[in-house]
């Protein structure tokens, strides 16, 4: 039998395919399986047409998993029922300019909340648009259904452009049930007869009762009947403390009862009243011409939670692919977490007033965590829960923009205010000094805002930019020279300043733990090298003359037999030992190779607990010291001379800030040579 005989084509086809096997073109199938195919038709029609379906769900478990799996902290849910009330309210102001009639005598838009401790009850109020049965059954009975986001889509033009609505997914309303084992909904939609009221309710199991109601007023009533062990959302202060972090800045009035005042005999002499416990208004969101010093002032203390004023600030508003207000202010004091780079606080984010979180990381690199002040975006891609950040361009443009306007602060307070830009740079100079390796767009403008001390400077204080450096640099110096240590007194009393203090040349002196970390990303400046005194032979190039070159070259060779022995006598000390003409004062100093971990990076290291392979620094001794021709006389006594040697190499370490590896036995020797008058 060929398969073009039998009735059915994808006989061939359908059951080799389900069997497992490859449909070969007119080739016949066995008697046997025909005969299997006859009895079984179905098989014959399996595969014989392609379908489309739908997912199905299953609406108790998507519930649950919402309810509970949605939204990381329970409280949320107070924001999410606040912005729904507060799109309703948006939605009637629209609808209003068409229908002014549907504000029924009542113009005056708000937002309540009500506690009922005995039945264990939270009820939030609105008098926005409402809904019909209709919009019942098709935003609150199905889930994922944005009515915000269908009404905005029906916006156009300037309508549009000036919308604040909030809710995007249709989901806010469900996190009723992370607090509240029963919801309840009246609903009445504005310019509806008082009939047409409506009652939603449901216990967040997969179904909900709807049934008609007599609602003499329009809007929306949410009754949320608290689970056991939410009793915290009974107290008053508890709801007033999650409105000021989530809807502090709605444009709705949030109104609370306020209690009746009484005496110390229990006599009420306040009556109890309701009052606003939201700040209704978002000072970003003015004008700039209409806001004076002393609002970003107040407004400073309130975001920051800080009682000082701020040093300066930042408030911009950006238009364009990505539309967002910053506020930003600079602090005039570092808080006591400074060095904690993982904390969350520093800038809140907020969407259409709403706020979303208070990760700085998202928004502002770390080196700026100082940073305080909110980020108001018109739109941004938020997760469902509304509480993480998606990355996206439009994140990196919005932090980028940012980063640029707290920099072009700081330039212009170096330029034009030299002591504020003193007193920030003492403040958090230090922090600033980790944009150099994190920020790599904006290093170069980073390092032209640090600040060093010098040998040429006043004191410790670090008041030297690079650029003064520079534009200071001795004829034929073609080098940026600097030299890291644990303090500034043991950085300015260093040999490895002595040729440098001879020629007149200055030297950056970095004594904050974060330099080394700086130096290692910050190689050059204005096109010259940066370079460690301490680091490698020493390379003056034209600062020196021929003369000196020359002198040089003769006591290298003059001394060679003593290098050689203090290398056999030093060998598990020292990687390698020359003549040094970077010494004028001091006898001995130990150099680090010029890719070898410099002695104070590694002794910085130690101490954080980083297990560090020990190398050996080189040592250099100065041909001209009467304690190393000395020591060049007393080669002849080999004890004598490994005792002088080692002081010499101790000597040096306790100079660099380093410890000797013995101290007992450096004492010792050093008692010996006392006794024997040397």
């Amino acid at each position: 039998m060929q398969c073009a005989k039998v009735k059915s084509p994808s006989l061939c086809w359908g059951f080799l395919r389900l069997g497992g096997g490859a449909a070969i073109e007119n080739q016949p199938l066995p008697p046997d399986v025909v005969g299997v195919i006859h009895h079984f038709p179905f098989l014959a029609t399996m595969s014989a047409s392609k379908e489309t379906l739908g997912f199905q769900a299953e609406v108790k478990q998507l519930l649950q998993l919402m309810i509970h799996s949605l939204y990381s902290d329970k409280e949320i849910f107070l924001r999410e029922l606040i912005s729904n009330a507060s799109d309703a309210a948006d939605k009637l102001r629209f609808e209003a300019l068409d229908h002014p009639d549907w504000y029924e005598n009542d113009s005056d838009l708000q937002i309540s909340l009500a506690i009922d401790p005995a039945a264990r009850t939270l009820t939030i109020t609105d008098n926005g648009i409402g809904m019909s049965r209709e919009e019942v059954i098709e935003h609150i009975g199905t889930i994922a259904k944005s009515g915000t986001r269908a009404f905005f889509d029906r916006l156009t033009g300037d309508a549009k452009k000036d919308a604040t609505l909030i809710g995007q997914f249709g989901v806010g309303f469900y996190a009723s049930f992370i607090v509240a084992d029963r919801v309840t909904l009246s609903t009445r939609r504005a310019g509806l007869p008082a009939s047409a009221g409506v009652r939603w309710e449901s216990a967040g199991e997969g179904d909900y009762t709807l049934e008609p109601v007599e609602l003499p007023t329009r809007g929306t009533t949410i009754t949320l009947h608290l689970r056991e062990g939410e009793d915290e959302l009974l107290d008053a202060w508890r709801l007033k403390g999650i409105i000021r972090k989530y809807s502090d800045h709605i444009t709705l009035p949030i109104l609370m009862e306020k209690p009746a005042e009484q005496d110390a005999e229990g006599q009420e002499t306040v009556a109890a009243s309701l009052e606003t416990v939201n700040q209704a208004s978002a000072l970003w969101a003015r004008p700039k011409a209409d806001i004076s010093d002393e609002d970003y002032k107040a407004f400073y203390q309130h975001v920051a939670h800080d009682y000082q004023d701020p040093l300066a600030w930042s408030h911009a508003r950006v238009e364009g692919r990505q539309e967002y207000t910053e506020l930003l202010y600079i602090p005039a004091k570092a808080p006591f977490d400074l060095f904690d780079r993982d904390g969350s606080h520093g800038v809140k984010l907020y969407v259409r007033r709403v706020f979303i979180m208070e990760d700085a990381e998202k928004l502002m690199p770390r080196y700026l965590r100082f940073i305080r002040g909110v980020i108001d975006a018109a739109d941004l891609p938020l997760n469902v829960s509304r509480e993480l950040l998606q990355g996206s361009k439009d994140i990196d443009a919005i932090r980028a923009g940012c980063v640029k306007k707290i920099l072009g602060v700081l330039d212009d307070l170096a330029a034009h205010q030299a002591d504020k830009y003193a007193t920030f740079w003492g403040e958090f100079g230090q922090v600033l000094k980790e944009g150099v390796s994190e920020d790599f767009a904006n290093r170069e403008r980073v390092a032209k805002l640090l600040r060093f001390a010098s040998t040429a400077g006043e004191g410790s204080a670090q008041t030297v930019a690079l650029a003064d450096y520079v534009a200071r640099m001795k004829e034929g110096q073609d080098k940026v020279y600097f030299l890291t240590a644990d303090t500034y007194t043991a950085a300015l009393a260093s040999p490895h300043l002595e040729v440098f203090r001879k020629k007149g040349v200055e030297v950056l002196l970095l004594t904050d733990r974060v330099d080394e970390w700086l130096i290692s990303h910050l190689t050059e400046f204005d096109g010259k090298h940066l370079v460690s005194v301490a680091k490698g032979a020493l390379d003056l190039g034209t600062l020196e003359d021929e003369a000196e070159k020359a002198e040089q070259k003769a006591s290298e060779t003059a001394l060679a037999p003593l290098v050689d022995a203090l290398k056999a006598a030093l060998t598990e000390q020292v990687k390698e030992v020359r003549v040094t003409h970077r010494l004028t004062e001091s006898p001995a100093c130990l150099v680090a190779d010029e890719h070898d971990m410099g002695g104070h990076l590694e002794r910085l290291l130690k101490a954080a607990g980083q297990e560090i392979r020990h190398t050996k620094p080189i040592l250099e001794v100065n041909p001209a010291h009467p304690l190393v021709k000395k020591l060049d006389a007393s080669r002849d006594n080999t004890t004598r001379f490994a005792d002088l040697a080692s002081v010499l190499f101790d000597q040096a370490l306790l100079v660099e800030g380093g410890q000797p590896q013995d101290p007992a036995a450096f004492v010792k020797r050093i008692n010996a040579l006392l006794l024997e008058g040397v």
